[in-house]
């Protein structure tokens, strides 16, 4: 007895990454199998034994992760963070055994096999993320490797998308489902397919996956899960993430990276709730199809994705005029267009506020307030936003007045429609009008605010709306002869300006070059039509003139790639794959140039 105690130290001591591995590769190929069996089986024989040998699989993994956590406790004398990961699996594992094995009512819920695919898929997670904090033992630039992580990701996503039981008629081919797949991975929304009558619930739930992943970036989510199950960072990886996120502070890394994820699933989960109430229940067959058709949109919504499980989008005549429904939309989109960072500081400072009330009533002791409860940044994105929403808004309501908007059944109604098209135009992608029928002057608008587009370190697209606030500073800076911006009693950084500058040239570039080569590709198409889903696969928006479906495979290649570039930024793949040149300790004379 006491050799068996000693060799279980000795293995959880010296030898755990060993047992760490052999549990990833069990829990793979358990989730393969379930994967298989969701996908791809459709014969009702063959699905029966699969169904039975996954259920074999669960209660294996069970009894191996009780034995590796109760056996590394042993081991260690004492229950650290890295085991509390194990401790939630087998306490989820217990309450699905439980609720197969006992008659108590209110376990009925968890006996659905969903909860089984659930727990193998998290097993098969939290081993992923352990073995992965994975690049210790590559040595990526990070900015490389933030690319090489949305192309894996992409690369997935295609692979899940070709399974027979994704649709419900014929499987997608590569092609499509590359398409499909970079399009909710870079949130943009373009498909050449309708999602809500060719995809199967399994289908639609990969998209939102997808669409959730990509929006806040698989590093993001790697690197919290990684964390939670391993218990912590080593200082390589604070340094990785830090760099990805752009945070200076190492000691603010893991914060910063949990509060991304706390901000989003919060939002997410509080829009998802108003979705639902504002939704007529005669619409759906029972609650769990209202409350994904909720969670879907709320997820899509806040990412700026544009994808819809609705026939027509938000355009549907049975939510064409549900203006409360489209209210809750807009303002989920334009929370997730406005950025992490402006997002956090509503949210630090609200929660302030009520600190200080609880404070004042309950407590009976004085709240120290803060000097500058928002940042310099938050005020230039929120004086940005509040121009282009009103002025946007205001021309759409003024020029679609006796075309469009003649449908709309009140003045409210109209102003909700406009509010809706100018804002999700930016990025979000959703469309309660058809963008074929608005006029001349409306497209164009609607197109310069696709390339305008979101916020700075929002899961929108687009040039910014900063970045287009900062060019046209400097122009009037430059005619008034100032050699400066000045806003809000701050200098803004030269390097900015520079990086403005960089981003707008870039944009032009890359739409124009995507724009010529559809051209060759697609010659029959109209030019029109091109352009804009140029334009929108760059800026990731989403709308289109309904050409999609019907470009060439070179089209949709070419497409594809432009959604890529315009997600992860040109400037990022530059700075990735120029190598830096070295700093050099002499500057030469300057010069003038004539202009």
């Amino acid at each position: 007895m006491k050799s068996i105690a000693d060799f279980l130290k000795f293995v959880f001591r010296y030898r755990y990454k060993a047992v760490d591995l052999i549990m990833f590769y069990v829990s793979m190929i358990c989730a393969l199998t379930v994967l298989v069996h969701i996908g791809y089986i459709t014969n009702p024989q063959v699905a029966k034994h699969t169904k039975v040998a996954i259920i074999a699989m669960f209660y294996g993994l069970f009894l191996l992760e009780c034995f590796r956590t109760s056996s590394s406790i042993f081991a260690s004398r004492r229950i650290v963070v890295s085991h509390y990961s194990g401790l939630v699996v087998i306490s989820y594992f217990l309450v699905i055994a439980l609720s197969r094995l006992s008659d108590i009512a209110w376990l009925d819920y968890f006996t659905k096999d969903e909860w089984i695919y659930f727990g193998i898929g998290m097993v098969f997670l939290s081993e992923l993320s352990k073995s992965s904090l994975f690049f210790d033992n590559f040595y990526f630039n990070p900015t490389i490797l933030f690319v090489i992580s949305f192309i894996g990701l992409i690369l997935i996503g295609t692979v899940l998308l070709m399974l027979p039981r994704t649709t419900l008629e014929a499987p997608l081919g590569f092609v499509d489902a590359f398409f499909m797949a970079t399009s909710a991975v870079c949130i943009t929304g373009l498909s050449v397919t309708d999602i809500s009558t060719n995809f199967s619930l399994f289908g639609q739930t990969i998209i939102m996956l997808l669409i959730q992943v990509g929006g806040l970036g698989i590093m993001t989510f790697t690197g919290f899960f990684g964390y939670f199950f391993s218990g912590g960072f080593s200082f390589k990886n604070q340094l990785m993430f830090g760099e990805i996120l752009g945070e200076n502070k190492l000691n603010d890394v893991v914060s910063t990276l949990l509060t991304i994820i706390f901000i989003t699933l919060l939002f997410e989960l509080i829009g998802g709730i108003f979705i639902y109430f504002t939704l007529d229940p005669t619409l759906f067959e029972s609650s769990a199809e209202r409350v994904f058709f909720s969670a879907f949109h709320a997820i899509s919504s806040f990412c700026n994705a544009g994808f819809s499980i609705l026939s027509d989008g938000i355009g549907n005549p049975l939510y064409r005029y549900n203006y409360h429904f489209q209210v809750v939309l807009v303002l989920i989109f334009i929370l997730g267009g406005l950025g992490f960072g402006t997002v956090y500081n509503f949210y630090t400072y609200i929660k302030g506020k009520v600190y200080a009330l609880i404070c004042i009533l309950f407590l009976k002791k004085k709240y120290k307030h803060k000097a500058q409860p928002f940042s310099f940044n938050t005020k230039f994105i929120l004086l940005c936003n509040a121009v282009v929403v009103v002025v946007a808004t205001g021309s759409y309501f003024l020029m679609e007045q006796h075309n469009t908007l003649v449908t709309d059944k009140s003045v409210m109604g109209e102003w909700v429609t406009s509010l809706f098209m100018t804002n999700a135009s930016r990025s979000a992608g959703f469309n309660s009008v058809d963008v074929n029928f608005v006029s001349t002057p409306t497209l164009i608008m609607l197109t310069t605010l696709m390339w305008i587009g979101a916020s700075p370190g929002s899961t929108g697209g687009g040039v910014k709306v900063t970045t287009v606030a900062v060019a046209f500073m400097n122009i009037f800076s430059l005619a008034r002869g100032k050699d400066s911006i000045e806003l809000f009693k701050r200098k803004i950084a030269s390097e900015s300006i520079n990086k403005a500058f960089a981003i707008i040239v870039l944009s032009v570039l890359t739409i124009t070059f995507s724009f010529v080569l559809l051209n060759f590709s697609d010659a029959d198409k109209p030019m029109k039509a091109l352009l804009f889903e140029s334009v929108s696969a760059y800026t990731t928006c989403g709308l289109s003139l309904g050409v999609t479906p019907s470009l060439s495979a070179t089209g949709k290649m070419i497409i594809i790639f432009t959604m890529f570039v315009g997600r992860v930024g040109m400037l990022t793949l530059l700075v990735a794959f120029i190598k830096n040149t070295k700093n050099k300790s002499y500057i030469y004379p300057t010069e003038k140039l004539l202009f």
